[in-house]
Order: C-alpha cells, then sequence, then structure tokens
C-alpha cells in the first residue's frame, strides 16, 4: 500500500541474532526480503507488523517492545527498482519463526550475504553493517 505521496511502503521486521539477520524469502522469488508486509488500510505500523509476522512466520510480535530502526527508500531513476519505502523496526517476540505457506525459507544472513537482498533491503543492511549490529 502508498502512503499519501503514492510512494509504495512496507513495514519491515529486524531481528538479529549472533551477527546475523532474519530474511525471507516468498515462493517464485530468487531475492531475500526482511519479513513484514504492507499495511491494510487504516493500520498503524505496530498493526501491520503484529498481523504480517504472524501471517509469516506464526511469531507474535510484542507491539511494546516496537523501536523504529530506520527508513529506507529507493527514489525514482533506479536502475533495478520502482520507487519503494521500507519503515523497519525491531522487536521481541514471542513463539518459534515457522514459515508459514506463503514463506519459501527462512534464513540467518550475516552482511557478506547482502547481495542476496533486494535493493531496499540492502539500504538497512548497509545501516545494520554501520551501527556495528553486522560484520
Amino acid at each position: 500500500m502508498a502512503n499519501g505521496s503514492g510512494v509504495p511502503e512496507k513495514v519491515a521486521w529486524i531481528l538479529v541474532r549472533d551477527d546475523r539477520v532474519l530474511v525471507t524469502r516468498s515462493h517464485g522469488r530468487d531475492r531475500f526480503y526482511f519479513p513484514g508486509g504492507h499495511r491494510e488500510p487504516g493500520e498503524s505500523d505496530g498493526e501491520t507488523l503484529v498481523r504480517e509476522i504472524d501471517e509469516e512466520l506464526q511469531a507474535a510480535i510484542d507491539p511494546g517492545s516496537m523501536v523504529h530502526f530506520g527508513t529506507f527508500e529507493i527514489g525514482e531513476g533506479h536502475p533495478d527498482h520502482d520507487p519503494f519505502r521500507m519503515i523497519c523496526y525491531t522487536a521481541d517476540h514471542r513463539g518459534e519463526l515457522t514459515p508459514s505457506r506463503e514463506i519459501a525459507e527462512k534464513a540467518w544472513f550475516r552482511y557478506s550475504d547482502r547481495g542476496r537482498v533486494s535493493a531496499v533491503d540492502e539500504l538497512a543492511f548497509d545501516a545494520l553493517h554501520d551501527a556495528g549490529r553486522l560484520s
């Protein structure tokens, strides 16, 4: 779903463990993405993240623990991607991270795996690396 400016947006979850970050790959796709998705009409970022992580990974996000990590945007003129904005949060969760039917696989990537994710996710990888969270 797009915001008021017409740029499509995704709300994404950043989960880092042991110098690796959680990513998922949907069926039929080659690239990996941070888990999350587009807002339904009227949803807040927190509501979106809770719903999407439950749908994709069958885990429960604790909305009270959500912390905005960053907003990353691909603008007009990018050679490989249309304009897109990704709003990223860290958050605690309950439950195992079990891929649902829409997710082909989950993986834990290091910074060296950056080339296997989408263009906007690469920006978040860079921010995690710059913050010392991925080496």
